[in-house]
């Protein structure tokens, strides 16, 4: 159907003409629906194809990206702030909530490297970018990623080979549409912002190079808007102008001013002026390792990245702001330090009309429902660290919801403490995931320092926020432990939450008892207004005292009655672990701890506490193998992060020389710190796990040697425990003696000659010490006995 307007060519396609967009006579009905219904003008949540790039939900047409800005390989590879990938936009109206974050970050500077990650991990400088060097020399949009702003149906698609319009009107609805640049080099925005080119594009708008000559010609960065006959919008850019202005965060790109100009078309287009932050994106760092290295980003970098970006999204969060749109393209390095760029997409989480924007694949699946919460803010960066380790699976181009199988991503397999926190942030349940990003902080930072000590070995010690410090040691020595009570005596406690308004009380109680706290907390409890019923800390107290007097029965009882006060609290996972490992009901036992791992995946006492239950369970359960290895996982993983963790040492120490390999369990137990109170204890273990061989055959001179050399150098107050150590090596000695072994090194062995006279003065001189130290009458005798049996014959 021709078009109806003098002089024009165009075809009428959806009710309006191609060419000029006027509609004919009678257009359609369902446009004028559409056009006349201004809730239809919010946008359909959507996001563009993917560009190729690792981890990107954009494509790239034409030349570049849609998503993140990205020129091809001739064109810079790096991007200025304010330069924001392809997002899409959702409308919403229902309520939204905030939630508080912490403000401060930590980073320490170095001449070539900086330390990011709480300190604890070095990552390369990246140098600043010359600000003409990332202007782009065609700017455009690519077809596929043109959509109407009012009906998000395609616009501006070619036809029969020709080329699509960057202007003209929607077929579908009649709303005008532009994907041209309003600036060209030279034009003066504001009589102050001399333009010098387009540096990116995204969802919400083209990002332009400026000259701020009134301050000293500095670079700034202006952002107008993609669509400009877009109310949704121009609603979010007077939204920026609005409370952006009023951010204030050293990791956050800082808004100078909101400018406006007059374009040659008479419109008027609004600009956010921000700062210029010369540097590289972590997608472009991503797309550079991956080029260079083959492999996707060291885990310990992107988590340090991440971690890094918490405070600022924190700090958003505290003045009730959600930024919606955390993604790799989004964050920015510049020498040393990380900034969070392009705050197109922020918006007051109170705000119930606004449209959310956010990038389909990062953006939390209810977004669309809720609208931006720190719940949703959690999805998005725990997706964004997950696309920065391995390749995310995707689906019609785009990144699908859910992560890989460890079996097909390594990184997961290798790092379970780290799988487990993606995991807890990208929950389908907004109410599993972390509450706040103060919490994901804390987590994350656990999760690094094991990560960091799982790959080289050496300990990285952090002060918990959740736990006390071990309040013991269980299984010293060479015998699993047997006695739940012990186990339970050793694990650390959980803290007191001081704003419980029990917390003052229990600070003021001596009693450990059930029935000594119960008279007491009553006593207390008639003196103040706060009741039993007001607090969680003081039955939570009450659940300890009779898990730690052995009263399983008790403690389920109690915890059953302050579940529907408090369903949420993992302490209740924590203490019903422990009362089920005291009935030895070690499949329940182990499904509590492991619901408390999961909730804090950076904490080690949840996995001290499976370690434990798995090595009592492979005692009488059916799979003694899988409960071994699994023990052993979890040993493992605490002792080479903390070693404070004593008896994580002790149990791996155990688990590596049942397995065969004492040189690795004696590797471990050298580890203890000589200033600890069980090192003596460890070495002792050393000696007997060393002298352990499996046939008597495999003892050699070597190991006799190395065993005395061990004891020699313990310093043992006890005679009767100093004989007891020196009868295990002298004992081993007189095994290898009388296999007919000899030696012509004179050196002694524990003060005594290395044949078999001078062992035997040794080993009786060693029986007849322990049998004056001790307090059984058969057990002195029996000693006596061994020390007149092994004592030299002597001719007379």
């Amino acid at each position: 159907m021709n078009c109806d307007e003098p002089g024009c060519l165009g075809q009428i396609a959806g009710g309006y003409c191609e060419e000029c967009g006027t509609a004919p006579a009678a257009p359609p009905a369902a446009s004028n629906a559409v056009a006349g219904n201004p809730s239809a003008a919010a946008p359909a949540a959507r996001t563009a194809p993917v560009c190729g790039e690792p981890g990107c939900g954009g494509r790239i047409v034409d030349g570049y990206c849609d998503s993140c800005g990205t020129a091809p390989a001739a064109a810079s590879t790096t991007s200025a702030a304010g330069a924001r990938g392809s997002t899409a936009g959702t409308a919403a109206s229902t309520a939204r909530t905030g939630s508080s974050g912490r403000s401060g970050r930590s980073t320490s500077a170095q001449s070539r490297r900086g330390r990011l990650g709480a300190g604890l991990v070095d990552v390369p400088r990246v140098p600043r970018v010359d600000p003409a060097s990332a202007i782009l020399v065609n700017p455009q949009v690519a077809e596929h990623s043109r959509y109407c702003g009012r009906c998000d149906k395609p616009v501006g698609r070619g036809r029969d080979g020709s080329p699509g319009r960057t202007e003209g009107f929607c077929p579908h609805c009649g709303a005008p549409f532009s994907f041209s640049p309003k600036l060209s080099q030279g034009d003066m925005v504001a009589g102050q912002y001399e333009v010098l080119g387009c540096l990116a594009h995204g969802g919400l708008g083209w990002i332009y190079l400026a000259l701020d000559h009134p301050v000293n010609k500095r670079p700034v960065v202006l952002k107008g808007l993609l669509n400009s006959g877009d109310p949704d919008a121009v609603q979010a850019a007077v939204a920026e102008r609005r409370f952006l202005s009023d951010v204030n965060h050293p990791s956050i790109v800082g808004i100078f001013n909101f400018a406006e100009h007059t374009g040659a078309d008479g419109e008027t287009v609004g600009y956010i002026v921000m700062e210029y932050v010369g540097g590289t994106s972590l997608k472009q760092l991503l797309r550079q390792h991956l080029e260079t290295h083959g492999r996707f980003l060291p885990p310990a970098q992107a988590i340090a990245y991440v971690l890094e970006m918490l405070p600022a999204l924190g700090y958003l969060h505290a003045q009730g702001w959600a930024y919606c749109d955390f993604k790799p393209d989004n964050v920015m390095q510049t020498d040393e330090q990380l900034n969070l760029i392009d705050l197109g997409a922020v918006m007051d989480m109170a705000d119930q009309n606004s449209p959310i924007y956010g990038t389909v694949g990062y953006q939390a699946p209810e977004t669309a429902t809720t609208g931006p919460t720190v719940a949703t803010e959690v999805y998005t960066v725990g997706r964004t660290l997950a696309v920065l380790m391995f390749d995310m699976p995707q689906r019609d181009g785009r990144l699908a919801e859910g992560l890989p199988d460890p079996d097909s991503a390594p990184v997961l397999a290798k790092y379970e403490s780290l799988h487990r926190f993606l995991l807890r942030a990208t929950d389908s349940d907004p109410h599993a995931r972390f509450v706040s990003m103060d919490e994901m902080a804390d987590q994350l930072t656990g999760v690094l320092r094991e990560v960091l000590s799982l790959d080289d070995g050496k300990p990285r010690h952090g002060m918990s926020t959740r736990f006390g410090p071990p309040r013991g040691v269980f299984g010293i020595g060479e015998e699993p432990p047997a006695d739940p009570p012990e186990i339970i005596a050793a694990l650390p406690v959980p803290l007191v939450d001081p704003g419980d308004s029990g917390a003052p009380l229990l600070a003021a109680t001596t009693g450990t008892t059930v029935a000594e706290l119960d008279r007491e907390f009553s006593i207390a409890l008639r003196a103040v207004v706060t009741s039993s019923a007001e607090t969680v800390e003081i039955p939570l107290r009450l659940i300890r005292a009779a898990v730690e007097s052995g009263d399983a029965a008790d403690a389920m009882a109690r915890l059953e009655k302050l579940a529907p006060t408090a369903p949420d609290d993992w302490r209740l996972h924590w203490y019903r672990g422990q009362a089920l490992l005291l009935a030895r009901e070690y499949d329940q036992a182990t499904a509590e701890f492991d619901q408390v791992f999961t909730e804090l995946p950076g904490e080690a006492a949840p996995k001290l506490a499976l370690a434990a239950v798995a090595e009592m369970a492979a005692l009488s359960g059916a799979h003694p193998k899988a409960e071994r290895h699994r023990a052993a996982r979890y040993y493992t993983m605490v002792w080479r992060t903390d070693r404070s963790f004593l008896s994580a040492a002790f149990g791996l120490a155990r688990l590596s020389r049942s397995d065969g390999s004492r040189a690795d369990a004696v590797a471990v137990l050298d580890q203890v710190e000589p200033a600890s109170a069980v090192f003596t204890e460890a070495q002792i273990t050393a000696v007997r796990t060393i002298l352990d061989v499996p046939r008597p055959g495999d003892l050699t001179e070597s190991i006799l040697r190395e065993t005395g050399a061990r004891v020699d150098r313990l310093r043992l107050d006890s005679t009767r425990r100093r004989a007891q150590v020196r009868t295990t090596v002298l004992e081993a000695a007189l095994t290898w003696l009388r296999l007919g072994r000899h030696t012509s090194d004179r050196t002694p062995l524990l003060g005594e000659t290395l044949d078999e006279a001078g062992v035997r003065t040794g080993l009786e001189r060693c029986y007849r010490d322990r049998a004056r130290e001790s307090d059984d009458m058969w057990q002195r005798i029996a000693l006596v006995e061994q020390a007149n049996a092994v004592r030299p014959r002597t001719t007379l």
